[in-house]
């Protein structure tokens, strides 16, 4: 977008926000699974939580009580992000007591996640995922007008009210005056599968929202990611679903990050 500032970020490659019409579909869950997974394919990868109000990623990677280094290169402060499970980590988490609420207006919380990303030390890297906060606000506009975006992956559940403030988020991307490339739709929470009967699936939550949006907005649906207690269970435990023993979950995230590569 023309007409703004840009940050410069020369040493990353690309940056992809994931992003959600609404809370509580798993977007952080998707942003935290998909970097490692990007990383485990061998990718120098970030990962930002831009969630100013909420942050949710240092507990899903069990670094709620780290704290952000900060030192002085050519002359200039920079702060350097926590490291955990091979990515290169960053959020406003790691500089708030966890407890802390943040009772900021739309240009301070802006301000914050600007110096956040330019005033970190990333080094090279391949992929920058961007965990944005859910909606179309202040932090969404000011990534998307300060940054050189790769594109966006969309975060939706299967169901029509998810879907209808999902429509409202991309069109935000597909916007004439913004115009960022939405890479896909990932469609979470799709069915259920009970242990004992692994080849039953139940759409509690309805089925096909995710390929109806794809289709919508001329992309594909990356990969659909099944309701699975293990899934949360590895957020609040502060692991990512590699740690866990659920091969099928494994897979998906597999196939979304060679599908996105």
């Amino acid at each position: 977008m023309k007409g703004f500032e840009k940050i410069n970020l020369p040493n990353i490659k690309n940056i992809i926000v994931v992003a959600s019409g609404k809370g509580g579909v798993g977007k952080s869950t998707v942003s935290a699974n998909l970097s490692v997974a990007l990383a485990r394919h061998g990718f120098k990868t970030a990962l930002v939580d831009a969630d100013i109000y909420g942050p949710s990623i240092p507990k899903m990677f069990g670094i709620e009580d780290a704290k952000v280094e900060a030192g002085v290169i050519d002359e200039k402060q920079v702060m350097f992000p926590v490291e955990k499970d091979g990515l290169k980590i960053m959020s406003i988490g790691f500089l708030v007591s966890k407890n802390q609420g943040l009772i900021w207006r739309g240009p301070m919380a802006s301000n914050a996640i600007t110096q956040l990303l330019e005033n970190t030390k990333w080094g090279a890297i391949d992929y920058m995922i961007i965990d944005l906060p859910p909606g179309t606000g202040d932090i969404q506009l000011t990534i998307i007008q300060k940054l050189n975006l790769t594109g966006a992956i969309i975060v939706t559940t299967p169901q029509e009210i998810s879907l209808n403030d999902v429509r409202k988020c991309a069109s935000m991307f597909s916007n004439p005056d913004l115009k960022v490339p939405i890479l896909g739709v990932i469609e979470n929470m799709s069915w259920f599968t009970p242990k004992p009967h692994p080849d039953e699936k139940y759409y509690i939550f309805g089925s096909g929202g995710g390929s109806n949006l794809a289709s919508e907005y001329n992309t594909k649906l990356l990969g659909q990611i099944p309701l699975v207690a293990e899934v949360g269970e590895a957020g609040e435990q502060g692991k990512s679903i590699f740690s866990q023993s659920n091969k099928d979950i494994i897979f998906v995230f597999e196939k979304i990050t060679e599908a996105l590569t």
